[in-house]
Order: C-alpha cells, then structure tokens, then sequence
C-alpha cells in the first residue's frame, strides 16, 4: 500500500540532511536548489540561528538591501537575544528604519565594527570592500543563482565553508556588460556563483528543497516540469485546500470570465486578437488594467491552510501585475490609475522574484511580438511571472504566440563548453501556454 504523501515530512527530511552536511560535513561547500516559495529564506535562518548556537561566527551574504534587511528581521523574530550585525553602505539611507526598534542588531557601514557577534549580514558589493585578518569560519549565501560569479571571487576569501541558497529556475544574474568573450570558459564572470562553483568543485554536496509552499496544487505540476524538469517539487497542498471566492458575481464580460476560470481552476488565459503592437500594447494594458480593477470590485475572498475556517479578503495588497520591461509596468500603473485602483503592485520580472501575492495578473512577455528574442524567451523570466501566485494567475495575450514560436527559430550562436540551458524558451513557453489554452477566455477588444 502507497503512504500518504506528507509534504512536511519531505521537507523536515530534506531540511536535516543540508543542515548536517552544514554543520558536520568536510566540504567546503553546501549546495541548495530551491523551487519557488519552498522556504528558502526559512532555511537560511533556521541555518543561521543553527551555527550561531554552535559558537561558529557566521556572515551572510545576500544581493540586495531589502534581501538583508529582510533577513535581519527574520531572525529577531526568531531569537530576540541573537546579536547580529546589519554591515550596510555609507549612503544617507542605508537599511530599513525597522531594525532601529531592534535591541539585539547592531548597524555600521564599517565591518571593524561588528567583530565578535554572532552574524553579520551584508550585500555582495558591500562584502567585496571587507578586509579580515582572519577568515569567519561558515558563510551563507543566498540567492546563490543571482549572484554572479565575480561577485562570489570578490568574497570568497572572506570565509572557510559556505552554504549557497538559491533558485536555479529565476532570471540569470544581471550585467550591463556582454559576456560572449567569456562563453564556454570555466572562469565567465557574468555566469551564476553556483554554476561557477560547481564547474570547479563538482563533489559538493547538492541537496534541494522538494516542496512549495507557495504555489497551489493547480500551479505546482506546470511549474516544475516547465522549469525544473531535473529537480521535480510538488505543492505543499492538495487540491481543495485553497480557494477564491467572490461575493460580486460575473457580469459576463471577458476579464470577469478569465477571472471566475482562474479561481476555479488556478490558471486563466485572457486571449485578445492577434496583431503585433508596440511594446506598450495599449489594448493589452488596458486589459491588465480592467482584470485588476475587477479583482478588486468584486469582493474576493481567500480561503487556505492560513485561514481554514476565515476566509481573508483580496486586498489590493496581495494582487500584482508582472511585466517584462519597464515601460509596461508604468503603462500599466497608469492605466490603474485613471481607473482608481491604489496599491496593487506592478513590476517587472526582475523586481518580483521572490516576492508572494494569492493572485498575479501578467502581461505575457511575447504578446503582440513580431520576433522572439533571447530577452523575451528567457525562461527564468517566465518562471518568475508563473510562480509568484497562492491561488491564480491571469495571463493577458495576444493571440499567435504559438505560431510565433514556431516560425522564430533561434538564431543565437552556440559557444562551445557553455552549459544549455534546460528547457529553452521555446520548449517553456509552449508547456505554458498549452495549459494555459485550456483556459482561455477570448476578448474583442
């Protein structure tokens, strides 16, 4: 007979063996693959609170500002006694003014400062800067995958053993710079810190998170074989556990159908004719615009493993609308505008990863394109737009991407020695949308 699948069994079981081969293990380095919303940053603390209890002196190395100060605050949530260092720039706002309220966090723009407590927390760009007489014995460093690998180079001397966290489906690191001179080399700056890594040091022990505990059961199984065809996860719920009701029935419009399709099923396509547009397809924002405006009209209520038996509302707060560049996003803020809807996030890929909502509306990267680039076939940017969701995402597209796909082959050079990527873009983007087409609504604009 088949147990019964215990999702906070396979995580606890994969949580001890990382944390043993942390805290006891001979090699230099720990490798962790996380999928989206597996509790990478829940990991990272309860490693950091770990090694703090051992008396090993521990620095963490994150990428952004608010990807540190979130991090300090996590653990004075969880040990208010811990000390800890918050190393930031020198600039007139350097961290969050929450940790000011914290007794236990220490803040400086000089590292000679924080010596002798138990962790340290910093940027990359701010640790490269950091000299030390003597190396701190464990370091962690999270979102690994986004860090590249010139940045790691500037820091490892820093420290003797680390733990590297990080989603290997999120965009690539981010350079202003090209990089092809470098293609295939074992040493490519603009490659990922892990990538790096494990090209020179390929015995290091690799474990992953198996679990999300964000996306729901309807969006789990098109995520992971989508993006992580290697490193399968499943949803840390059932089908049942979560749903999104609303007390304002459908008018019957086009972005009141897509929105009832995707609180039922996890998924809705709002399909507008095909055509090629400017980047900031009008049509296309205003669509985005209005499923939004609905969102919030209609009273929507979540109801999950958080809130069994209370259903909590769908505040503005918890939508957001993901965008691939820039002058989308300010299309769409300002189509909210004019509509009066305040609050509701939008962004572009890059600025969302990592980041929760219950419901996404997005504006698919191809819609309306007469070609396929690599900017707009990178799967990560992708994976990031279909993973931020508790309960459902809204995708709004021009009709034809398929066709698109099909009849854009990619004229990017190979380079040899270059790790391939798996799967392209054109394989991600046609396993997403053949869902998806099972949920199409279409809309004359």
């Amino acid at each position: 007979m088949t147990s019964a699948f215990d999702p906070g069994a396979l995580a606890a079981e994969a949580t001890d063996a990382i944390l043993r081969d942390t805290l006891h293990g001979t090699h230099r380095g720990v490798v962790v693959d996380s999928p989206p919303g597996a509790g990478k940053s829940t990991l990272v603390v309860r490693a950091a609170l770990e090694l703090a209890d051992a008396g090993r002196p521990l620095m963490i190395v994150a990428q952004t500002n608010a990807q540190v100060d979130d991090l300090v605050l996590r653990l004075a949530e969880k040990n208010r006694e811990l000390a800890v260092g918050r190393l930031h720039s020198s600039d007139t706002d350097p961290y969050d003014k929450a940790l000011d309220d914290l007794p236990n966090v220490r803040k400086s723009a000089k590292a000679g400062d924080l010596t002798g407590l138990s962790v340290v927390i910093s940027t990359a760009a701010k640790w490269a800067h950091v000299k030390v007489d003597e190396p701190w014995r464990h370091a962690i460093v999270d979102e690994a995958y986004q860090m590249r690998s010139d940045a790691l180079l500037a820091v490892a001397g820093l420290f003797e053993r680390a733990l590297f966290v990080g989603d290997p489906g999120q965009l690539d690191p981010f350079s202003i710079v090209g990089s092809e001179q470098w293609a295939g080399l074992s040493y490519d700056p603009s490659a990922s810190a892990v990538t790096t890594l494990l090209a020179h040091n390929p015995e290091l022990p690799q474990h992953r998170l198996p679990v999300s505990w964000r996306l729901p059961a309807s969006a789990a199984p098109l995520v992971s074989d989508a993006f992580y065809p290697y490193t399968p996860f499943r949803s840390g719920t059932g089908h049942g556990d979560r749903r999104l009701a609303f007390a304002v029935p459908s008018d019957g419009s086009g972005p009141d159908r897509v929105i009832d399709e995707a609180a039922e099923w996890g998924w809705g396509l709002l399909e507008l004719p095909a055509r090629h547009t400017p980047r900031t397809d009008p049509e296309a924002v205003r669509a985005v615009a209005t499923v939004v405006r609905r969102l919030v009209d209609r009273g929507g209520a979540a109801t999950s493993e958080r809130a069994p038996e209370e259903p909590l509302p769908l505040t503005p707060d918890r939508i957001a609308v993901g965008t691939a560049h820039r002058d989308q996003a300010a299309a769409v803020r300002a189509a909210l505008a004019e509509l009066g809807v305040t609050d509701v996030t939008v962004d572009t890929a890059n600025r969302l990863q990592g980041r929760e909502y219950d419901v996404t509306v997005i504006l698919h990267p191809l819609s309306g394109r007469p070609d396929a680039t690599a900017f707009h076939l990178e799967t990560g940017r992708l994976c990031v737009l279909t993973s931020r969701h508790r309960h459902a995402c809204i995708v709004v597209c021009r009709a034809g991407v398929s066709e698109l796909l099909d009849d854009y082959p990619s004229t990017e050079p190979v380079q040899l020695g270059t790790l391939v990527k798996f799967p392209d873009g054109w394989e991600a983007n046609q396993a997403v949308l053949a869902r998806l087409a099972e949920h199409r609504v279409s809309r004359q604009p």
